[in-house]
This record gives C-alpha cells, sequence and structure tokens, in this order.
C-alpha cells in the first residue's frame, strides 16, 4: 500500500500534462468505470488497441446513458488470431483515428474512477503504452477485478482440491446473467458491469454463490 500511495505521488509529480492532474483527484462517490479493450494480439509489448469501451456505473446502476466506444486505427497489423476471436479485419478499422486523438477523450471520461474489468491487468497494461507516450506515466486509478470478487464468493471457503472455473461464460451461467456477442469491446464492458453489480450486492448481503456438492476435483479449470 505504501508503495502504491509512493508510486502514485511521483507520477503525480512527473505528469508530463498538468491538464490531466484529475486522475490523481478520486471520482464522484460511489462511481466506477467497466472497461474492455480488443487489441491486435495477446502481448502488450508489441500489441495494440483496436477498439475501446468503457460504462459508468453509480452504485447499483449501470450508466447506460453515459458511455464512451471507439474503434481505433492501430499501429501494428492485426494477428489473423486475434481477428478470428474479435472479428475486426484491417478494413474495418483503416478509417478509424489513432488511439493518441482518442485516449484524451477516454481520460476525461474514466477520470479517477476505479476501474472495473475481466483480467483488467491486460487491458490496462494495453492502455498504459499509449498512457505512458501521452503523460508519461500509468494509470493511477485503482482496479477492480470482477473474477476475484466472483472467486470470493464462490471458492472463498473451498475445501482444497476443489475445481474452480473462473471463464467469463461460466460467470455469467452462474449469476443467471445475459451472454451477449463476447469479444466486442461494449458488449463485454456491459456485462463486466452487470457481474460487478451483482457481486457488489452479493457482498453487501454476504451472500455466497452455491457450489455443486460431491467429491473435489484434483485438477483445476482457470479462466
Amino acid at each position: 500500500m505504501a508503495l502504491r500511495w509512493l508510486s502514485r505521488l511521483m507520477d503525480k509529480a512527473t505528469l508530463a500534462d498538468k491538464r490531466y492532474a484529475f486522475l490523481f483527484e478520486p471520482g464522484p462517490p460511489d462511481e466506477v468505470v467497466s472497461v474492455d479493450c480488443e487489441t491486435t494480439g495477446l502481448d502488450p509489448r508489441r500489441d495494440e488497441i483496436i477498439s475501446v469501451a468503457a460504462i459508468r456505473i453509480r452504485g447499483d446502476r449501470i450508466l447506460a446513458s453515459e458511455t464512451f466506444q471507439s474503434v481505433v486505427r492501430p499501429r501494428v497489423a492485426i494477428a489473423a488470431e486475434a481477428i478470428k476471436v474479435h472479428g475486426l479485419r484491417e478494413v474495418d478499422v483503416a478509417n478509424a483515428r489513432p488511439m493518441s486523438e482518442i485516449l484524451p477523450d477516454l481520460l476525461r471520461f474514466i477520470g479517477g474512477r476505479p476501474l472495473v474489468g475481466y483480467y483488467i491487468d491486460f487491458d490496462i497494461a494495453m492502455l498504459n503504452n499509449h498512457v505512458s507516450e501521452l503523460l508519461g506515466i500509468h494509470l493511477p486509478n485503482p482496479r477492480i477485478e470482477v473474477s476475484s470478487l466472483y472467486y470470493e464468493r464462490k471458492y472463498g471457503h473451498a475445501p482444497p482440491g476443489t475445481q474452480i472455473d473462473l471463464t467469463f461464460a461460466n460467470i455469467l451461467r452462474d449469476l443467471k446473467l445475459p451472454l451477449f456477442n463476447q469479444h466486442d469491446a461494449f458488449s463485454d464492458a456491459l456485462m463486466t458491469a452487470m457481474i460487478y453489480v451483482n457481486l457488489k450486492d452479493f457482498l453487501a448481503r454476504d451472500v455466497r454463490i452455491a457450489r455443486p456438492r460431491g467429491k473435489p476435483q484434483s485438477d483445476y479449470a482457470g479462466g
């Protein structure tokens, strides 16, 4: 905690453009932002964002009227395997704006709010490639990982050897939430927002997610 506080303090001091100091200020009370990115591949060191979406959440309400979404023109080619996942081709992004033009609007939309996501470290790593180019820092926003919230509510007291399934589809199914067009940035951000709101309610009411009874499994099926 102390190291994170010190890192934030140093980043604020070295911020390349002081107009973005708002990133270090707390967002509105009880507001978070669900974020998702689709990318040219899965390596944050060389791949880039080709679509990004963000949805604000206030308390237990998903603010459908307060959303951000954009297709992005990357500086690298889209891997064939990535196209099979999200369906976005070179021709689909050829006329889009580059991330350097989109990022300022996205940062103003996010502000200092905590960022919610499914394996959000990857999305933030992809965003940080561009944030560091623009501002010389990484995003200082707190992160909320929905798979960790789900794990705590379902497997927090599970005996050793319990089979773990943290896949996106399984979490939605367990929470009785609809599965939309997965691997579309906006749909994924919306589904993640629904997961977060439900799990936040479960936590507030101390409701746990039931596990199937039976002999524990020795293998793990992570997401």
